[in-house]
């Protein structure tokens, strides 16, 4: 197994699609090709103190897009 070096934007980005826009770390995990062990390691050091990974809502009070997205698939299949 290799070692990859990566920059401290590259975490802080990757960091910020968990906290920020609400994705999971799964998802940001395979999508980057990142091991879930080092984003959890990168959310303790670049993320803010009081993120939860798990909220519904971003700091400006609209919901993540996968949330929002969710929530369309609802309206959708109650006809709304």
């Amino acid at each position: 197994m290799g070692t990859n070096n990566y920059s401290d934007d590259f975490k802080r980005d990757a960091v910020a699609q968990i906290t920020e826009r609400g994705y999971p770390v799964r998802e940001v995990s395979k999508r980057l090709g990142v091991s879930a062990y080092s984003l959890y390691k990168w959310l303790k050091l670049y993320g803010a103190p009081a993120s939860n990974p798990k909220r519904k809502h971003t700091n400006n009070g609209m919901l993540s897009p996968v949330d929002f997205e969710r929530r369309q698939q609802k309206l959708r299949e109650a006809g709304v």
